[in-house]
């Protein structure tokens, strides 16, 4: 069995057959639980309502580094929304310097805001970064992120991030874009990672695994980031699955009570 540790499946309604499709699809190929990941305000909603609506679905709380400052919300606002049995983690939060430019004081602010709901609500964070790995682990550090723990979500940085973020027992999720030919240095890092700190995930829409590259992406797909693993590695396919799927439920012990 594996676990799609991230995907917004939310943006997949308009695909044929609707999200029904895709969780059935999901289910077809040994996928048995998805982490549904909020990045605004309206998708906190609508994430919360796929988890209720199905038993193999968990969500997330919170707002992306590139949303427009206005849709910030404050630690006790993301707490309050965080209290519910279906959503298990804060995120996706961090810091984006590649898409938003100037004064990003504001995004510190926001990243600060969900750490500490995180701590408070032991909910472990998802975190992005995209040209910010220096600003972003030292607040994990500096801010006491390892009290929540979390995941390096779609993993591209070099091994000296990797290990920082193990270093405060953090975990690093891979995504399609491990697949991918041009990953060479994110493949390097994916074989000296432990086994037992690696998350497998889709970020489906987006960045479709080979051999689905350029097609849309979906939870169904997870097995071949596995696949891809298992052979980098030298480990089998059976072995990648079950020990991926082990440390998700005990990094989100909830996750099996939520189902």
């Amino acid at each position: 069995m594996y676990i799609d540790s991230h995907c917004h499946l939310n943006l997949l309604a308009d695909q044929p057959g609707g999200v029904a499709a895709m969780v059935s699809e999901a289910s077809e190929n040994q996928i048995e639980h998805i982490l549904c990941i909020a990045i605004d305000q309206d998708s906190i909603a609508e994430v919360r309502q796929l988890a209720e609506q199905y038993p193999q679905l968990t969500a997330s709380v919170g707002i992306h580094p590139n949303v427009d400052q206005a849709g910030t919300l404050s630690t006790e606002q993301l707490i309050k929304l965080a209290n519910h049995p279906k959503v298990i983690a804060i995120g996706e939060t961090g810091l984006d310097y590649f898409r938003s430019e100037g004064d990003l004081s504001w995004q510190r602010d926001r990243f600060s805001y969900h750490i500490e709901a995180a701590r408070q609500t032991k909910k472990p964070l998802i975190i992005h970064t995209r040209e910010a790995r220096a600003d972003t682990m030292r607040m994990l550090e500096n801010e006491n992120a390892k009290d929540a723990g979390g995941i390096i979500h779609c993993f591209t940085e070099n091994w000296e991030t990797a290990k920082r973020a193990l270093d405060i027992g953090f975990y690093i999720s891979l995504s399609g874009i491990v697949t991918f030919k041009s990953a060479r240095e994110l493949q390097e890092v994916a074989q000296k990672l432990p086994l037992d700190r690696i998350l497998i995930e889709t970020d489906a829409p987006y960045l479709a695994p080979v051999p689905h590259r350029g097609k849309t992406n979906q939870p169904a797909y997870v097995k071949h980031v596995a696949a891809f693993l298992a052979e980098l590695r030298g480990e089998s396919i059976e072995e990648v699955a079950a020990v991926t799927t082990e440390n998700f439920y005990r990094l989100f012990p909830s996750a099996r009570l939520a189902a």
